[in-house]
Order: C-alpha cells, then structure tokens, then sequence
C-alpha cells in the first residue's frame, strides 16, 4: 500500500485530527450566508432579508454540481491513489475542474436569463422581486468560482492538505466578514454591498486553490494536461448523484417550504425561516465537515482492499456522529434566543416565531449526522446507488411527505417538526444499509 496521509490505521485522533480542518472549513463556508443575513436583516431590512432566503435556494441548485464533482470525483481520485496510480489521479483530477468551471458558467448565462421570471414563480413581488433579481445578478457572476470551492473543500482533503484547505477557506469567510462590515454597515450599499461582499469572497476560495494546484506543489495532486475519459466522468457524475440529488433536493425543498410559510405565516414566516437555515446550516456543518474529511481515507483503503480498516473506519465515525448530534442539538437548544436574537430581535413578533421555529428544528439534530455520514460512506465505496436513494429519500421524500402532512395535524409546528420526522425515517433506512453493507462485507456491496 502506498505510504501517505491516507494510509495506515486511523485511531479516534488521528480520525479527528484528520477530519476537524474539514469540519472548520465547512463551518466557515456556511458563514457566508449568516453573514449577510445578519447584515442584511439588520441593515437593510426584513424584505430585503426575506427576499435573499426566497432566491437563495435557486442559487444553490446551479452551484449542485460542484458537490456532485467534489464527492464523486474525491471517491474516484482517493480509491486511484489508493491504488497507486498517481498520473491517472492528476488527469482525473484536472479534467474535473475545467469541465466543470465549463459547465458552472453555462449555468451562470442561463441563470442570469432566467433570474427574474424564476424569482416571480417562487412568489416574489414588487420589492422583494426587485431584491431577487438584484442579489442573484451578482453571485451568478462568481458562479464558476463558487463552483470550484465546493469542489476544492473535498479535493483539498484528498491531495492530503487538510489544513490547507481550511487556511484558504477561512481567509475567505474573513473576507466576506470585513467586507459585509465595509460594503453594508460602513457605506451603507445595503443588499448590493452584502452580495459583492459575498461573491468576491467565493472568488478567493475558487481562484486561489486552482492557482495552487496548477504548479509544483506538495500536495497528492496537480494539475496537468489531460486527456477526456467520457467513462471516468459518467462514473464520478454517477457516483455523486446522491449529493446533487441532496443539494437539488434541499433547495427545491426550502422552495416549497417558502410557499407553505407563505400560505401559513405570511413574510414573517419565510424570515423566520431564513434564520432557521441560516444558523442551522452551520450546525450541519459540522457533520458535512467530517463527512467531507473522513471519506477519503474510506476511498484510499477501498481501493488498497483494507476492509477491516473500512469498518473500523465506520464504527469510530457512527460513534461521533451519535455524540456530536447531541451535543450539538443542546447547544442549539441552549442558544435559540440569542441567534435568533441577532438576526431579527428588533420585532418581538417575529423574534418569537423565530425562537419556536429554531427550538423545534434543531431536534433533527440528534440524527442527522448519522444519515450524513452514512450516505458520504457508501459515496466513498464508490456506491453512488445506495447513496442517492439515501439522499433523494432524506433531502426530498421524506421531507414533502412531512411538509404537506404535518401541518394537517400541527399547523404552523408541523412545518417547523417536518425536517425531525424525514431525518428520523432516513435513519431507519441508513442503519438498515449499513448493516446489509455490514453483513455482506462491505466491498462486495460495490462491486
């Protein structure tokens, strides 16, 4: 087995050790959005804040398909290393990133087309319309970058340069601090300063690592010329179906969750949703992170044929979650006042919706990290089927089922309990793959 940052046995420290930049950089990627949100609510106003959460989600359908190549490509490059193959790495590794810098710009031409009647189909109107089209303009201008820094949160962990990773990650979520600081409290642009605080930012996390890996590095990775491999791209597509369908699935999801808080809660209730998301994305972070992190070194020994690895490498990772998910739903629970607080605390109304709807959603916690785990695990195989159904059944089956039957029962707390009860019925699902993978011998699931 070739000697490196992803061989050998992976202890509970080395396992953290190796997963926490991941973690970190994760976290401060979600700081993007907090950020501005904050900012934004608190500078602009509560249209304009409600007016980012309507077109955000639309966003982040265009940018999926970085996390598609960042996870599937990960998988394919981690097992080709593991393999000993690092010529084939480096062109795989190179082709990825030009396709899919290709690809993100198309979908930036036809975002900027598409943006305003898109905006009006999601409910937007008069000045929320206005405020739509004017935020996506500008972050559909750093799609292609955007792009690529999703894809460089995994590649950065598979070139075995973690800690590198998070140093250009949170320079950005730095920038896009003072910058928000700058362009919307100092100069007081508003909703303009707070989207060009966030776009160049994206372009410091994409431009940067590319302008690493293109010269002599030390890092298991390089960019160098290349020659297409149609298969190896319908393989990694594949295999990171489940994290498109996830992040597709996710946003179509916050979509149809506007329109129910719409017909129930009125502008208020996509604002208090907006917080909800926002500050739970960085919780979810965490479990992103690690999955991010750890999925390499399951690659790298799939590929060398380690199975006894693989499963230690599964067992110590269920354990975290299991404890990470607790903690971090105390903590959730604990501080729902206070972040709630800093986004909308200057409308009592609003501020109360806003605390209900946060202590209820962060009960998903305590099992979400189990069903995010387990679909970057079996990504990691080289299983992108078992993957995608755990993905498209959490992120969008489940979660309908819930939106549009619990309110029936609950009203206004069933939208708020309807991510609780997917991540529940996912769990049941994940725990049933595992211990299927588990019983057959894990490799020969992917076989």
């Amino acid at each position: 087995m070739q000697e490196g940052p992803l061989s050998g046995h992976f202890t509970y420290g080395r396992l953290l050790r190796f997963t926490v930049p991941s973690v970190i950089m994760m976290i401060f990627v979600s700081i993007y959005g907090v950020v501005d949100g904050i900012f934004v609510s608190n500078y602009a106003g509560k249209t304009p804040f409600a007016a980012v959460n309507l077109i955000f989600p639309f966003l982040m359908v265009l940018s999926a398909i970085g996390f598609m190549i960042g996870s599937g490509g990960s998988a394919l490059i981690g097992k080709t290393l593991g393999e000993g193959d690092r010529e084939r790495a480096d062109s795989l590794f190179s082709m990825l990133l030009v396709l899919s810098f290709v690809g993100a710009s198309v979908l930036s031409v036809l975002g900027l087309i598409f943006l305003r009647p898109i905006s009006a189909l999601l409910g937007a109107e008069g000045e929320m319309l206005e405020c739509c089209v004017i935020y996506g303009r500008i972050l559909l201008i750093s799609l292609p970058a955007f792009v690529l820094q999703n894809e460089f949160q995994s590649f950065f962990v598979t070139a075995g340069k973690p800690r590198l990773g998070l140093l250009v990650t949170v320079m950005a979520g730095v920038m896009n601090i003072v910058l928000d600081a700058l362009f919307v409290a100092g100069f007081r642009w508003g909703l303009v300063g707070a989207a060009f605080a966030t776009a160049i930012s994206q372009m410091v996390g994409g431009i940067l690592p590319f302008c690493y890996f293109c010269r002599r590095n030390g890092s298991l990775l390089r960019i160098r010329r290349f020659s297409l491999d149609g298969r190896a791209l319908l393989r990694v597509c594949t295999n990171g179906s489940s994290e498109l369908m996830s992040n597709l699935s996710m946003s179509l999801v916050s979509m149809l969750y506007n329109v129910q808080l719409l017909r129930w809660a009125g502008e208020n209730g996509i604002a208090a949703y907006g917080v909800v998301m926002y500050v739970n994305f960085i919780f979810i972070s965490v479990f992103i992170g690690y999955s991010v992190g750890s999925a390499p070194p399951v690659s790298f020994h799939f590929g060398a044929g380690d199975r006894r690895e693989m499963r230690s490498l599964l067992r110590k990772s269920t354990v975290l979650m299991v404890s990470a998910g607790a903690l971090l739903t105390a903590v959730a629970l604990l501080l729902a006042p206070f972040l709630s607080g800093a986004f909308v605390g200057y409308d009592p109304e609003l501020y109360e919706m806003t605390v209900r709807a946060f202590q209820l959603c962060s009960l998903a916690f305590l099992v979400t990290g189990v069903n995010i785990y387990g679909s970057a695990y079996f990504t990691a195989l080289n299983n992108g089927l078992v993957s995608a159904v755990l993905s498209f059944s959490r992120t969008l089956v489940f979660q309908l089922t819930a939106l549009y039957v619990l309110p029936l029962w609950l009203g206004l707390d069933g939208i708020w309990l309807a991510g609780l009860a997917s991540e529940v019925l996912c769990m049941i699902m994940t725990v049933f793959f595992l211990g299927h993978a588990q019983r057959r011998g894990a490799l020969r699931l992917t076989e």
